[in-house]
């Protein structure tokens, strides 16, 4: 289509055809192209105004990378630590169990083989149950996890633990968010509780008084926060925490916290290392397992052992804890008290002088 004429051709006794527009049709479509042509002009104009502040801020980005990131970190890094059999065994078991903990069964076996490494079956087992209770939680099925509570009762009640107590609250509430039909179930399983009354009361409270408003709905009641989805996640977290302590593992593997570790602390080292070669002091660090300064990795990596104090010969607590004096020795508060002489501190072992309020809290 085109304004003025439209001419139509064919190739012998060509007929013309003639259709001339009238002139308010061609002042509306003159309008409308223009309109289109300002509507496009001012998209364009848009579009490419946003485009030049995502690319400012994606060139910033690269740059920050590029400032930032430093490939070569073989500077800081023991070449020789996985050089010995032994090593690169332990390096091995340590993997094996990561893959055990997340439940990856499959390729923790295939590396089993691939590398020669013997795992006892004992070792496996806790893991294979683990998971598999874990698995049945996602899936929002409760019962192993209740029969494996009930087996473990007293060790887990020696350790203060409330997990069997939440499992059965959990279940109680799947009950209650059946609806009315459930209510004589409901009514027969609240004899669980019993064992945990004086511990529990107030929580037990709570879920006896939704039973009130069952027959119409606790998501309609003042309860309907005990139908909160985060629960489930909440219980695999607690059963996780508890049966690690019950088996003597820390809750997270030791490479996922090792690994976390370096995270923190290469950038740390990168910037000894360039401080060092800056300064021509390259005698400051002489072994590469050793650190020229300390790095706080925060409390959540704070590990440690029983310590007994030298000084009073006693065991340290949260209430008496470690306490590591700037000569680098360590003692308990106690004894940092009792020490402590006119505001000044004398090391039994150095003995260096120092000032007690120097000393700095390890842990607890």
């Amino acid at each position: 289509m085109c304004v003025g004429h439209l001419t139509r051709l064919r190739p012998k006794g060509a007929i013309r055809i003639y259709c001339k527009l009238s002139d308010p049709n061609l002042s509306v479509l003159s309008q409308t192209m223009a309109q289109c042509c300002k509507n496009i002009k001012e998209t364009v104009q848009m579009l490419a105004s946003r485009h030049k502040d995502i690319h400012g801020s994606v060139s910033k980005v690269g740059k920050a990378i590029d400032r930032n990131f430093d490939a070569e970190v073989s500077a800081v890094v023991a070449e020789t630590v996985w050089d010995s059999p032994e090593r690169q065994k332990y390096l091995s078991e340590t993997i094996v169990e990561h893959l055990y903990r997340q439940g990856m069964l499959n390729v923790a076996e295939d590396l089993c083989q691939e590398s020669g490494v013997v795992i006892d079956m004992s070792m496996k087992q806790p893991f294979l149950e683990l998971n598999r209770i874990l698995e049945a939680l996602r899936m929002q099925d409760l019962r192993p996890a209740l029969e494996w509570a009930v087996t473990n009762r007293q060790r887990l009640l020696d350790l203060n633990s409330s997990l069997e107590f939440k499992l059965h609250r959990l279940y109680f509430i799947s009950l209650l968010n059946g609806g009315i039909g459930n209510q004589l179930e409901a009514l027969q399983y609240a004899r669980h509780f019993q064992p945990f009354a004086s511990q529990h009361q107030r929580d037990i409270q709570i879920l006896m008084g939704s039973l009130v408003y069952l027959r119409h709905g606790i998501e309609n009641s003042p309860y309907r926060t005990l139908l909160e989805t985060n629960q489930w996640a909440e219980i695999c977290n607690i059963f996780t925490r508890d049966a690690c302590a019950l088996l003597g593992l820390s809750v997270e593997s030791p490479l996922s916290v090792s690994f976390a570790s370096g995270c923190m602390a290469l950038p740390v080292l990168m910037n000894i290392k360039q401080v060092i070669e800056q300064r021509q002091c390259s005698g400051v660090w002489t072994h590469k397992d050793e650190l020229p300064i300390e790095i706080d990795l925060g409390k959540k990596c704070w590990y440690h052992s029983v310590f007994a104090c030298p000084i009073l010969r006693q065991q340290t607590s949260e209430s008496n804890p470690p306490m590591k004096l700037i000569c680098g020795h360590v003692i308990s508060r106690d004894a940092l008290n009792k020490l402590t002489n006119a505001g000044k501190l004398k090391c039994p072992y150095c003995p260096m002088e120092q000032n007690p309020s120097d000393a700095k809290q390890i842990y607890f």
